[in-house]
């Protein structure tokens, strides 16, 4: 099954992103390649060859510079839900990995399809309901959203840190309990650019408007700290709530856990701390879309997925049930958030 060996493939590099082995040291040569290119783009941008656009908004950042799992798109959401909750009007844009369309931006609805919107954005509208758009551009879906909701105040930008194009006010970096890894750049190493980094203040990159937060629960100096758990129930495809417990009362079913994300096994073990009796787990390529998985690899099990995976597999096992995650930031986090939005919000009105 090629899923399985491309799942094997990005989990034997996630094993060797944390150290400095044979593996690390052995991709070198395509790692120099991969500085020289992205020290000549932060140049273009640095000394003005190349200039970022700018929105109408206030444009708030999330990303990483670590590949993979850190937690980054329930950052959006939460932030979202916090902002919204504040009173604000609050979009969203993404580039949408990994969607199958050629439009020059899309308006992504509670009922559009994966194939258009990409999971993570269309996990974001069903979470927050605030309009989200996608376009291979972010700035491009920044200004169809605004064209659409012209009264937007903060623009959110899923996954957008690298992405120099989109001027930004405010800038949020996701890591969790890996760090930098093993501190060496792509593919080496985990690192999509150097860090620390050294701003470029004519893409709106301030040190004292970037924020820190850690989703592994242990953070360093200068970093904000969120906690991830499953919750106690999981959701079928028409939104209800099934207690965890109900999965290993007698005589239910076995269970059989999939997962395409980033760092499957997380996913498992949250289960199983949850006291879920996992009969069979199946990792496979993080956004992994199930249109070639076959019906018999699952049949007699009671199938679960991440809430981002059930948006593809309700598709072909209308069964399966999703677990959400929750995440928390600590209050200081969102209090400095807050004193961020506010300046820029004022800076706007100057």
């Amino acid at each position: 099954m090629a899923a399985a060996w491309v799942g094997a493939v990005e989990q034997t590099l996630l094993r060797a992103w944390t150290r400095r082995g044979a593996l690390a040291w052995g991709l070198l040569p395509l790692t120099a390649l991969y500085a020289l290119l992205y020290v000549l783009r932060r140049a273009c941008y640095r000394y003005g060859l190349a200039k970022p656009q700018r929105v109408d908004a206030v444009v708030l950042v999330v990303g990483n510079v670590v590949v993979g799992g850190a937690g980054k798109t329930p950052t959006t959401i939460s932030i979202v839900e916090h902002l919204r909750a504040r009173g604000l009007a609050i979009g969203v844009v993404s580039r949408g990995y990994g969607r199958n369309s050629d439009a020059a931006s899309v308006e992504v609805l509670g009922d559009t399809s994966v194939d258009l919107a990409g999971d993570e954005p269309l996990l974001i509208k069903r979470s927050t309901g605030v309009p989200v758009f996608v376009a291979r551009s972010r700035h491009a879906a920044a200004c169809a959203l605004l064209a659409q909701h012209p009264h937007t105040q903060v623009i959110v930008c899923d996954d957008g840190l690298q992405h120099y194009a989109l001027y930004r006010d405010i800038e949020v970096c996701v890591f969790d309990d890996r760090g930098c890894g093993n501190g060496l750049l792509l593919p080496s190493g985990p690192l999509r650019e150097r860090w620390p980094r050294r701003p470029i203040k004519a893409l709106g990159q301030h040190t004292e408007n970037l924020l820190v937060l850690n989703t592994g629960g242990v953070a360093q100096t200068g970093q904000f700290v969120a906690r991830r758990s499953l919750a106690p129930y999981a959701i079928d495809r028409n939104g209800k709530h099934i207690p965890l417990a109900a999965l290993y009362a007698p005589g239910h079913e076995p269970v059989m856990a999939v997962a395409g994300i980033a760092r499957p096994e997380r996913f498992f073990d949250m289960l199983r701390a949850q006291g879920v009796p996992l009969d069979k787990t199946l990792a496979l390529p993080d956004h992994y879309d199930f249109s070639s998985w076959p019906p018999n690899i699952y049949e007699g099990y009671q199938l679960i997925c991440t809430e981002k995976d059930a948006l593809k597999l309700w598709q072909h096992a209308p069964h399966s049930l999703a677990v959400p995650l929750q995440q928390a930031a600590e209050p200081a986090f969102f209090d400095t958030l807050d004193s961020h939005i506010d300046s820029a919000l004022r800076s706007r009105k100057d």
